[in-house]
């Protein structure tokens, strides 16, 4: 199979049809960049990653079942006086800027950093508004040596879909689009440096065997860590919260057959605030935490934040003012940026691999698995839920996320029982059935992933609940052949 591909096709992004080239690219050890950064002087280190995201809308017209689908951001521009929606040109340069600010400081020799994510529904939505000046912007960041290693790309669902409350085998399906997508755009080295994983609304699944399925997905399709918040996990051996935060853990995921996976967690700490990555706050906190040691080498720690891109006043004015001054000051420094991948590289440089990282696992686990035996089956688990269900009423496994306030299961029967009834059809007539590289399997594809996006279910009800409802019925149509 040839290396590249299109990145649309037929007006759609190239989701599918590409799986063994992708498997390849993420099976062979990826092409590590020379760092540059004497790991040997630091005592710590802090990563900021950026979250970009726009969902696809049917708003292309007048009437809901007929309309394009568009991005959020092309209604944005196209209705300026709607809410907020004059923040749309802002957003625009968000999308491209690093494309400016990485070259400016490796310019002035400076070793900035920053991780990236972008859902698969922004960069088709981008492409397909025309604003080809953002894919300039940050095709270099991919693949030009001297910017590459400053910028590490994050793996992310393709549509924006949040573990938890997404059928397996759909989650399976937005980790593999988004690959090939990227692959599309940036090329297949460059996918193959993409080796992190950033949940969507830091929703990580703590129904075991959804637990179980999000991380050997993440495995199966090549992923070596995965961003957890902190709140959403606990210690494997007691259920107690975390000893240290800017360690790099191995998260457990274990099944009710008792198949077991792992894969290493970074931890983001503190809640969704975009103020913290906004005004650099990683970088502080960094500066007030010293080195330690495991597996009897000394190592520095690192601070780990994400936050959107684009959203909120101080990550549209204030955030790029503060990004230079700290990569100027920080470069260099006891206290530099880093990437996660870099980091983890280095340890295993000198001996630290995953098995020597404290194990942990996702919340609720430990009271789980005490009424729970090993290998018991789906029934049994489903018994000891419900057991722990009634004597506590604050236990439950719909997942956790940047916060614990958000329930990602109640109260979307409106959005998603369309939605299952979309990914059950796919799965009946699609899946396995249909090869992914023809039209009717990508086009069904495509509806699918978007309908499944997060942002449906965090609005609740109103018009972005009838987006969600009409991306599945049109998906629900293409999979039934009607």
């Amino acid at each position: 199979m040839d290396d590249s591909w299109p990145e649309t096709v037929d007006g759609l992004p190239n989701i599918s049809g590409h799986e063994e080239a992708v498997r390849a690219a993420m099976a062979r050890p990826p092409h590590c960049l020379d760092s540059g950064v004497d790991f040997g002087r630091i005592r710590a280190g802090f990563a900021c990653a950026l979250h970009m995201h726009q969902p696809l809308i049917p708003a292309g017209g007048a009437d809901l079942h007929t309309a394009r689908i568009i991005s959020n951001l092309q209604h944005m521009l196209e209705h300026p006086h709607d809410g907020d929606n004059h923040n749309a040109g802002v957003f625009h340069w968000c999308y491209k800027r690093m494309g400016e600010f990485i070259p400016q400081l490796v310019r002035e020799g400076k070793q900035p950093r920053v991780m990236l994510e972008y859902s698969g529904t922004l960069l088709h939505g981008l492409r397909d508004m025309g604003l080809d000046d953002v894919f300039e912007a940050l095709v270099p960041l991919a693949n030009d040596p001297d910017y590459a290693r400053c910028v590490e790309w994050l793996g992310a669902p393709w549509g924006h879909a949040v573990a938890p409350s997404t059928p397996v085998q759909d989650f399976r399906l937005h980790v593999e689009a988004f690959q090939q997508h990227f692959a599309a755009i940036f090329g297949l080295d460059a996918l193959a440096r993409v080796r992190g994983f950033s949940p969507s609304e830091m929703a990580l699944p703590n129904q075991p065997d959804v637990a179980f399925a999000f991380v050997k997905t993440l495995r199966d399709c090549g992923y070596r860590w995965v961003l957890v918040q902190e709140h959403s996990v606990e210690r494997g051996e007691d259920g107690g919260p975390l000893r240290d935060k800017h360690l790099p853990h191995r998260l457990v995921a274990r099944s009710s057959e008792g198949e077991t996976a792992s894969i290493i967690a970074i931890i983001k700490t503190q809640g969704s605030d975009s103020k913290l990555v906004g005004q650099m706050q990683p970088y502080y906190e960094a500066k007030g935490v010293g080195a330690t040691e495991l597996a009897g080498r000394r190592i520095p720690r690192l601070v780990t934040q994400i936050a959107d891109g684009e959203n909120g006043g101080v990550m549209m004015n204030e955030f790029p003012p503060k990004f230079l001054e700290v990569m100027r000051e920080a470069s260099g420094s006891e206290v530099p940026p880093l990437n996660v991948s870099e980091y983890l590289d280095w340890l295993e440089s000198i001996g630290i691999t995953a098995a020597d990282f404290p194990a942990i696992q996702p919340l609720f686990h430990h009271r789980l698995w005490q009424r729970h035996e090993a290998g018991s089956g789906p029934e049994k688990l489903a018994q000891v839920i419900d057991e722990l269900k009634r004597e506590d009423a604050g236990f439950h496994v719909e997942g956790g996320s940047w916060t614990n306030n958000i329930s990602w299961v109640r109260g979307y029967d409106e959005v998603l029982r369309p939605m299952e009834r979309a990914s059950a059809l796919f799965a009946e007539r699609i899946l396995g059935t249909v090869p992914p590289a023809t039209p009717r399997y990508r086009d069904a594809l495509f509806h699918l992933l978007a309908a499944e996006t997060s942002c449906y279910r965090y609005w609740g009800k109103g018009m972005w609940t009838d987006y969600g409802r009409e991306l599945a019925e049109r998906s629900i149509k293409i999979s039934s052949g009607t």
